[in-house]
């Protein structure tokens, strides 16, 4: 069995002029975290608020409503807030809302756990500390990716680089190692690449949940060129993806997620997916696929011995 370990190219940090407001962070000239957070924060606030329908809150709906969703006197009422500082908020104004306001926008808004997770992280309201990324995979890792086979396994950075991977995933759908070290980021490899477009068994939703995985990891990173200088690229290459990003919706990294995967030498197999970061607080993470069922035992088995 093999393991391979990634070694990340230095990435770029800088982005061209309006990129940032390509992206949908701030503008390319603000590299203030808190501005960014502030901005993030905004339109967060009001795509959230637009999705909302007033029946649901047991508001009058009147053919006179131009605004999707709800108006903003509204959700301030609804909040126990003023219209003024809930404004404020969506215009990206420097104030500081307190847990208690944060705690009554999630309410009105009916954030989920990952949303209202998200909403405190750019609200500052939350630990935003930024954990160090290191790109170095420890010899015990290694050896864990190693015994793992012929189960796919790999390493993956919270902006969803693969650091390093086994025999198992480097086959899964298409060699890894025939792959541009730079290209070599779950994202980017599902936007742009045709055989995992392909062989992504419920490709839509699975880009899906993964550009919801980066937003939430995002919020963390606002202020990082190299996060940003991803989704621009991202955004440049996929407009599948930019449409999926203006969305902001945030769904947080889980397990237990079915994966279902065609693999042209094998045929489909069925796997549950299985995360474990690294350590606490950081956002690299260990990630195995493990077989749903004896027939995908069997063709893991097939597939690691013909690439032997």
């Amino acid at each position: 069995m093999a393991v391979y370990t990634v070694p990340r190219p230095d990435e770029p940090t800088d982005l061209s002029p309006g990129s940032g407001n390509a992206i949908g962070l701030a503008s390319p000239v603000d590299s203030n975290g808190a501005s960014v957070r502030r901005r993030e924060l905004a339109v967060f606030l009001r795509t959230r608020r637009e999705r909302m329908r007033p029946n649901e809150l047991g508001l009058l709906a009147t053919t006179r409503r131009r605004t999707p969703g709800l108006r903003r006197e509204e959700v301030a009422q609804l909040a126990g807030m003023s219209v003024t500082w809930y404004t404020a908020l969506e215009q990206a104004r420097d104030v500081r809302p307190s847990t208690q306001v944060l705690n009554s926008l999630a309410r009105t808004l009916r954030l989920d756990h990952d949303e209202r997770h998200h909403l405190y992280l750019l609200a500052g309201a939350a630990d935003d500390a930024v954990v160090p990324e290191c790109n170095a995979v420890s010899d015990e890792l290694h050896a864990v990716l190693d015994k793992l086979d012929p189960y796919p396994a790999c390493i993956q950075n919270g902006k969803f680089d693969l650091l390093a991977y086994n025999s198992g995933m480097r086959l899964l759908i298409a060699d890894l190692d025939e792959v541009p070290i730079a290209q070599r980021n779950c994202v980017w490899l599902t936007f742009t690449e045709p055989r995992w477009r392909e062989r992504v068994v419920d490709w839509e939703r699975a880009a899906a949940r993964q550009v919801e995985n980066l937003r939430v990891a995002m919020a963390q990173h606002v202020g990082d060129g190299r996060w940003r200088a991803l989704v621009s690229r991202l955004r440049g290459a996929s407009s599948e993806f930019a449409e999926l990003w203006d969305r902001h919706s945030v769904h947080g990294v889980d397990a237990g997620v079915l994966r279902r995967i065609d693999n042209p030498a094998v045929g489909r197999m069925t796997f549950t997916v299985s995360n474990t970061w690294v350590a606490p607080g950081s956002t690299t993470r260990l990630q195995v696929l493990l077989p749903a069922n004896h027939h995908t035992v069997e063709r893991l088995t097939t597939l690691a011995a013909d690439a032997g």
